[in-house]
């Protein structure tokens, strides 16, 4: 069952949704108990992707077959990762339930965990380089888990 309170787990789920899983074993609850918004686009690479919007709140994006690789959500969503973490907080408050935080590629990654991630809102999105860069009072919107296994530097 699709819950906005469900914890957040990383490199699994948001909202009992789970990565790895075919969109279609969610899309008659998505329709029966939610606002859908879809949209088809191209990455810059032309690959073909499909988002689903749940109520503004959470956001899962797809392979053109269905299969679901990524799942977002924003301060709409009231579950918590390893409890402490959730979409809303402060850049201040992130640096200090944590050890370590590192930015890739617009997202803020913590503990080195590559599955989950704060996305950094525009322009820090594209001029921070290092967490210093980053106001303390910066709210992160938004958090996604993933498999960010790719910009792990230790790999």
């Amino acid at each position: 069952m699709i819950d906005f309170s469900a914890e957040i787990l990383s490199g699994k789920s948001i909202g009992n949704i789970l990565l790895g899983a075919n969109i279609s074993e969610y899309l008659h609850e998505m329709y029966a108990s939610h606002e859908v918004e879809v949209k088809q686009y191209r990455l810059p690479n032309g690959e073909a992707r499909c988002s689903y919007s749940l109520g503004r709140v959470l956001t899962i994006a797809t392979h053109p077959d269905g299969l679901i690789f990524s799942i977002g959500c924003n301060r709409g969503y009231k579950g918590r990762y390893k409890a402490c973490l959730y979409p809303g907080q402060t850049m201040d408050e992130v640096s200090k339930a944590t050890e370590r935080q590192r930015i890739f590629n617009g997202s803020v990654i913590i503990n080195d965990d590559f599955g989950f991630s704060f996305v950094l809102p525009a322009p820090y999105d594209e001029v921070a380089d290092h967490i210093g860069d980053i106001p303390p009072g910066l709210v992160l919107d938004e958090v996604y888990v993933s498999d960010f296994s790719m910009w792990n530097p230790h790999r």
